[in-house]
């Protein structure tokens, strides 16, 4: 039977407005396995027996930090299983996926969210949350970049796509029918800013006009190859209201969760 890990890693110390999202794993967890909702996925399977939960890393001031997540995601990597990872702010994408390259010689990562996370480097910061795909695309930790949901690109920005040859589909170009048109293993990197604040207000950085939880729960049911990894990042508790963006965080773990069961089958 396929088992899907998880993995915390409570870590903002690269976010450029506001602290909060280092607590996340922590609200999420209890959504995840709350009574009040089922361990099925849409797709059909309950995971109930197949979420090994790895705990959390822990970071002290010895170790850099990007030194501690490469190598725990490296470590819990060894089962086989597929990842999901529970940010934490966006600038650990950058860590993960060199863990998880090493694993693929073929990877496209599927990246949803509001901002494209380019910038070269943000208030002279290169390992800002506003800057990991460039990081990881100069780095060549993935073939293919895919960001869906953008809404808020700039000319750097555009010089950046350039540069790494993003595909962009930004919100307003979005439609219900969009199919990718993937033909390696995937990678989702799941920013909660990419959903609209009306579904999932508990974000740094709000930005109207974004998906529906529904539109993005099609889109990642609409892979098509093996989801080898993910991350879900970006949620502030201390903006949540009533815990409905750890709720909709849940939600889509056992959505991506139930997708890895899928595509691995």
């Amino acid at each position: 039977m396929i088992r899907i890990s998880l993995l915390g890693i409570p870590n903002d110390d690269n976010s450029s407005f506001a602290k909060g999202p280092a607590q996340a794993p922590a609200h999420i967890r209890p959504e995840l396995f709350c009574d009040a909702y089922s361990m099925w996925s849409e797709t059909g399977f309950d995971l109930t027996d197949r979420l090994v939960d790895h705990g959390d890393i822990r970071f002290d001031a010895a170790t850099d930090p990007w030194d501690l997540i490469e190598g725990e995601v490296g470590r819990v990597l060894e089962t086989g299983d597929p990842l999901i990872c529970l940010g934490g702010d966006h600038a650990i994408s950058w860590p993960v996926l060199r863990a998880v390259r090493r694993r693929h010689s073929s990877l496209t990562i599927l990246h949803i969210d509001a901002h494209p996370d380019m910038y070269d480097a943000y208030q002279g910061n290169p390992r800002s949350h506003t800057s990991p795909f460039a990081r990881i695309m100069e780095e060549r930790l993935a073939d293919r970049l895919i960001q869906v949901g953008l809404r808020t690109v700039n000319d750097h920005h555009r010089d950046q796509f350039e540069r790494f040859g993003v595909e962009v589909i930004e919100a307003a170009r979005f439609s219900d029918d969009l199919r990718l048109d993937l033909t390696t293993p995937v990678y989702i990197s799941m920013d909660l800013g990419g959903i609209d604040p009306a579904f999932a207000p508990g974000v740094s950085h709000r930005e109207p006009g974004g998906l529906t939880t529904r539109q993005v729960i099609n889109l990642i049911q609409s892979v098509n190859q093996p989801i080898v990894a993910a991350d879900i990042v970006e949620l502030n508790p201390s903006r949540d209201i009533a815990n409905l963006t750890a709720g909709v965080a849940a939600k889509l773990l056992k959505e991506i969760a139930g997708m890895m069961v899928k595509t691995h089958g």
